[in-house]
């Protein structure tokens, strides 16, 4: 099998979905740490278009995009375990809700930290908790009854969405407001920290506290 590289930065939730999903397969990678305000010429020749991470280099064949990474990973290693699911309908569904974490729910979460004023502010909460809450209903239909959106194991669904949890804890100690509401989302809340656990994310997501330091940087040099 070819060589594998991943171009991507620690923090980024998107590179965190490839590693996880890497994790699951068992594919042994080269990490290639980036740095975004002093982008490399293989990242540029690699995602000319976009020119962000994270890009996956199998070979020489480079892919961008996190969601497209994640599927050709499910595709191309067949031995481990299944990322997306089987049934046409059932991976249909999967993708419809990872369109929908990535393009609609997870922006929200910057939309209430830009909000000014707290009746914006609790607006822009209540709309990010009512498309939790939609989550929540996702997860019990697709789980149905076991521990991850996946079944058993862990899912094309669990990927996406759990490799937000570090940068939405984060947000929670750094803004002083729950986003995870245990009361609004008691399974979620209780599949987060399963997830979090499972031996192919536990080394992978950014601990809050290196978060908050990289959070500080940014704003001492702006």
């Amino acid at each position: 099998m070819a060589a594998v590289k991943l171009l991507g930065f620690w923090a980024s939730p998107f590179v965190n979905r490839v590693q996880i999903a890497l994790n699951l397969k068992r594919v042994s990678y080269e990490n290639i740490e980036e740095n975004l305000r002093a982008k490399s010429q293989l990242l540029l020749e690699s995602n000319p278009i976009h020119k962000k991470v994270p890009v996956l280099i199998h070979g020489d064949k480079p892919i961008s995009e996190s969601l497209v990474i994640v599927e050709y990973i499910d595709e191309v290693w067949t031995d481990g375990p299944s990322i997306l699911p089987s049934d046409p309908f059932a991976r249909a569904t999967a993708r419809f809700w990872a369109a929908y974490i990535t393009d609609k729910w997870w922006p929200l979460l910057t939309e209430y930290r830009t909000a000014e004023g707290e009746e914006a502010k609790a607006a822009a909460r209540e709309k990010f908790v009512e498309g939790l809450v939609l989550l929540e209903e996702a997860f019990v239909k697709s789980s149905q009854g076991k521990g991850y959106f996946g079944g058993d194991e862990i899912g094309y669904l669990d990927v996406v969405l759990g490799s937000l949890l570090g940068w939405l804890r984060v947000r929670e100690a750094t803004q002083g407001v729950t986003f995870l509401d245990k009361n609004k989302a008691p399974q979620l809340a209780a599949w987060a920290d399963r997830f979090t656990l499972n031996s192919a994310v536990v080394d992978v997501l950014p601990k809050t506290e290196k978060l908050v330091d990289l959070i500080n940087s940014f704003t001492k040099t702006t």
